[in-house]
């Protein structure tokens, strides 16, 4: 029903769905997030932290609608095997209907591209379109549009944009394109969508010549992986990673922003920047399939930071390398229900301890695989320098807390100068596998449970699913007695269900403060895999492999009661660690 009551007219605004009925469609430079309805209701122009061109997931006015005609219709979809090339699928009253939806794989940095191509699969169908750009989150309307041609251009804000073979569209009194489709059955028709810097002089692309080139792009950027249970899931788990990753080698968190990890709780972040944790963590996900693209792409990203900034490295980055904007509050927006609009994060400001480490593990491993360039092999020496001058200073650590002595920070450190002691010359490597025995003495004076397992601070004696990790990544020798206390006492105090919580962050009972970290589930996978228990492990893997929507992707938290997804829309790490499970696991093989 529209805006105005009358059932016959589409909704000027998006209605909000629940996270796990979105699909993504990303092309390294951005992301969109399409609904089941056919509404692209996120789309960020030209860049993954610029303003939205299509804001109806937060109550913007920007939206792109395609959909059957007709009250009575249901949705289902699926991804292209490797790619993120989205089928949406609706069944009405009368036949099917599909619609394949892409961004121009690989995309470019100026221009967006956005596919659709519509298909009456056994009736003719008739199918609605409406398309509403709006830049700067919704306060930009269409202005100057014309048709030539069988397309429409126009500008939004300081966009250009034209719509190509939706010559059926007309303008409506509120500055949108709006039109019916008939398509007979057994044919297709296509919709190009082109938002640019530059304006638009070129003639309108070839549809055909466009997907072409996507889904070559998309068969050239992604492993082949062959067998296991979890195959489908790893390989797409291997193309959100990739379509969310620029060329530069920065990958953004996740493709969104403002998207509430709880209820009026003043939890909702912007992730629209790459964290030095999460390039970390995919990249040597991403190196166990035998492809080492993405590798190289965050070894890349993680040198040039370290090598700019030394001591003042920052926890994340736009993914060109610039800083991350301060937070702010946008109030002129609604925001997705149960939160307001955010964008910016405080994070910049932080010292976090453990991202050196995760330098030293990310470079180590390229290093194994014989890809560590010159520059490379300086950031890396430098990263084990700051950690030996900084490593006894409290810091904010993995979950961004106030500053403590956290142990995950400093047993991270330990694996990482272990790591790295490895692959380095033996000038150096003596000397950092020295310094990683003196900081794991210290933790195992200040933080060593009277339990025998690690606690979460040196003034902290609570258990933390984040001290799983260090252990997995060889801080210390996989049956070292305090790996396997801290193992079970975890398991013991922070599982229910089946799914893992970060830690207890007050007296209520787990789940009502916050949903479970998908992260620590596959991390807690991994480390009964590494203690030998593979009945656990598996459970684990699955457990928490099914935590997502139709379209198979994750977010940061689930809601175990009411079984929905928390948080940003797709939750970058939390693919890494699903590959990497998988792939350790033997869920999937590489082919």
């Amino acid at each position: 029903m529209s805006d105005d009551g009358d059932p016959t007219r589409v909704r000027l605004v998006s209605a909000p769905q629940v996270l796990r009925e979105y699909a993504l469609l990303a092309d390294g430079h951005r992301g969109a997030l399409i609904g089941p309805d056919g509404d692209v209701v996120w789309l960020c122009a030209p860049g993954w932290a610029d303003p939205p061109l299509f804001s109806g997931l937060l109550g913007g006015r920007g939206r792109y609608l395609v959909e059957p005609v007709g009250p009575r219709f249901v949705w289902s979809g699926h991804y292209e095997p490797g790619s993120l090339i989205w089928v949406s699928r609706w069944v009405t009253t009368d036949g099917v209907v599909e619609s394949r939806e892409a961004l121009l794989f690989p995309g470019d940095a100026r221009r967006v591209v956005l596919l659709r191509r519509v298909h009456a699969l056994d009736r003719d169908a008739l199918v609605r379109v409406r398309l509403d750009p709006r830049a700067d989150f919704g306060r930009a309307p269409l202005v100057d549009a014309r048709r030539a041609d069988g397309s429409w251009t126009a500008r939004t804000g300081e966009l250009h944009v034209r719509h190509s073979a939706g010559d059926r569209l007309r303008l409506t009194h509120d500055e949108a394109l709006e039109g019916e489709l008939h398509v007979p059955k057994g044919e297709r028709h296509d919709l190009v969508l082109e938002v640019s810097v530059d304006p638009l002089v070129e003639p309108p692309p070839d549809p055909d010549v466009l997907w072409r080139i996507t889904e070559q792009g998309w068969r050239a950027s992604t492993p082949r992986l062959a067998g296991g249970d979890a195959q489908r899931d790893a390989a797409l788990a291997y193309a959100v990673l990739r379509g969310l990753t620029s060329p530069g080698g920065g990958m953004v968190a996740a493709a969104s922003t403002a998207l509430p990890e709880r209820a009026h709780a003043g939890r909702n972040y912007d992730y629209r920047y790459a964290w030095i944790r999460d390039q970390s963590f995919a990249g040597q996900a991403a190196a166990l399939t035998g492809r080492y693209e993405l590798l190289d792409e965050a070894a890349a990203f993680l040198t040039a930071r370290v090598l700019a900034d030394g001591e003042r490295l920052a926890p994340a980055y736009t993914v060109s390398g610039g800083t991350v904007p301060p937070q702010t509050d946008l109030d002129f927006l609604p925001g997705y229900p149960g939160a307001p609009v955010r964008v910016g994060n405080w994070v910049r400001r932080q010292f976090q301890l453990d991202a050196f480490g995760e330098v030293l593990l990310l470079l180590a491993a390229a290093a194994h695989h014989d890809r560590l360039p010159h520059d490379s092999w300086r950031a890396l020496d430098l990263a084990a320098r700051i950690v030996e001058e900084r490593w006894r200073e409290p810091d904010s650590g993995i979950w961004e807390l106030p500053a403590q002595q956290w142990t995950h920070s400093k047993l991270t450190c330990v694996a990482g100068l272990r790591a790295a002691a490895r692959v380095a010359p033996t000038a150096v490597a003596g000397r950092w596998a020295a310094l990683a025995d003196a900081i794991l003495a210290d933790v195992g004076a200040h933080a060593r449970h009277s339990s025998g397992r690690w606690q979460r601070a040196y003034d902290d004696e609570r258990v933390d699913a984040a001290l799983l990790l260090p252990g997995i990544r060889g801080a210390v020798p996989a049956d070292d007695p305090r790996t396997e206390a801290t193992r079970r006492a975890v398991l013991a105090e922070l599982e229910r269900d089946g799914y893992l919580y970060r830690f207890r962050p007050d007296r209520r009972p787990l789940g009502d403060a916050e949903g479970a970290f998908l992260l620590c589930g596959f991390t807690a996978a991994l480390a009964a895999w590494q203690a030998g228990d593979r009945v656990s492990a598996l459970r684990w893997f699955e457990r928490n492999r099914a935590a997502c929507g139709p379209a198979g992707l994750y977010t940061e938290e689930y809601d175990v009661g009411q079984r929905q997804l928390r948080g940003n829309l797709p939750q970058a790490f939390v693919h890494a660690l699903m590959l990497e499970t998988a792939l350790v696991l033997g869920q999937t093989e590489v082919g």
